[in-house]
């Protein structure tokens, strides 16, 4: 009965906190590459004057690129090791190698993690990041390259997405640092930069030294603007 009585407690506790439901669309540009996102947000807005808020999300994303060199993607290869300080190792350039793929499509679902703070009434300022997911796109063929060496192999988005640490991230993952600004009380613009990696598996192990490997990795940073809408 308490244990009951507890779980009421906590539900109506959670739906008394203000909530915000938000659907965005976004197009993320660089020199021969971009991308084009659409997300919905549920949020829960924190604090005594409510201007922190934390939510879950899911999102759509849409990249093609021209051109686009894809190096070795795992955190063993590019850095030699696989731990939680990865991201403030260097690259190890003798372990690193391409995969040029002319025309790169890649569409990914992920669920987001959302964190923002309402600065003014009309401004706000916040960050997302996709966690989970899935990637899917058509088989392409690109040169694989290593050092003076090159051949043909095809490849095909890394189907599944995961938010872990740095060069440790599997597939297609997409994070946005932003500043949006309310134009009419349900409609507003977004704009900032996005960090987007894509991934493409190839159908050999390639890669042979230092060991075999078959994941490539392209990091974008592309400059991002939107439209959004409140929901609620």
């Amino acid at each position: 009965m308490k244990t009951r009585l507890s779980f009421l407690l906590s539900l109506v506790a959670i739906s008394a906190i203000a909530q915000k439901k938000q659907f965005d669309i976004t197009g993320a540009v660089r020199k021969f590459e971009g991308s084009l996102s659409a997300m919905y947000t549920h949020s829960w807005q924190l604090g005594k004057k409510k201007k922190f808020e934390i939510g879950l999300a899911g999102r759509f994303t849409s990249y093609l690129g021209q051109n686009q060199y894809y190096i070795t993607a795992p955190a063993r290869l590019t850095s030699g090791s696989t731990g939680p300080l990865v991201i403030f190792k260097e690259n190890i350039a003798a372990n690193i190698d391409t995969f040029l793929i002319q025309s790169p499509q890649v569409n990914a679902i992920n669920v987001v993690i959302h964190l923002g703070y309402q600065i003014t009434n009309r401004f706000a300022v916040g960050f997302n990041i996709d966690a989970i997911g899935i990637s899917i796109g058509s088989k392409k063929t690109g040169s694989y390259i290593n050092g003076v060496f090159g051949q043909q192999e095809q490849g095909k988005p890394t189907a599944f997405n995961l938010l872990l640490i740095s060069d440790n991230d599997l597939g297609t993952l997409n994070s946005e640092l932003f500043v949006k600004y309310k134009w009419k009380e349900k409609w507003g613009f977004k704009g900032g930069l996005q960090f987007l990696f894509t991934e493409y598996t190839t159908d050999t192990q390639v890669q042979q030294v230092p060991e075999p490997n078959n994941r490539f990795r392209d990091k974008s940073l592309l400059f991002a603007f939107g439209v959004y809408k409140n929901l609620n």
